[in-house]
């Protein structure tokens, strides 16, 4: 059984940093696809970043150049350090596994074709 646990959500103003972590069970943890995304009130789910099996990463525009998607393999543990953050990143974000392999912007671009994800944390981020 997949299991896909978030921690390190909160609450932070403008400009400031937060790192999610993931750790993640029951998967082929060094294999297929992993990745973020969010979902805020009303708005459809946003794929954020997503890794390839060979390490290749992809992140949407809106995110570029301020959050960074890392995993530890011997932790079993997927991070996501997000500096600059601003209001609109506000939103339940969920680390997510699939066991495809279409390519780590695809999964930004259809979030919906992860197949396992977490209970989610929350980021809020005020003006």
């Amino acid at each position: 059984q997949v299991q896909l646990v978030e921690s390190g959500g909160g609450s932070v103003q403008a400009g400031g940093s937060l790192r999610l972590s993931c750790v993640v069970s029951g998967y082929t943890y060094s294999s297929n696809s992993m990745g973020w995304f969010r979902q805020a009130p009303g708005k459809e789910r946003e794929g954020v970043a997503a890794i390839d099996s060979d390490g290749s990463t992809s992140y949407a525009d809106s995110v570029k150049g301020r959050f960074t998607f890392s995993k530890d393999n011997a932790k079993n543990t997927l991070y996501l350090q997000m500096n600059s953050l601003k209001p609109e990143d506000t939103a339940m974000y969920y680390c997510a596994a699939d066991l495809g392999a279409y390519g780590s912007s695809w999964y930004v671009r259809r979030p919906v074709d992860f197949a396992f994800w977490g209970q989610g944390t929350q980021v809020t981020v005020s003006s």
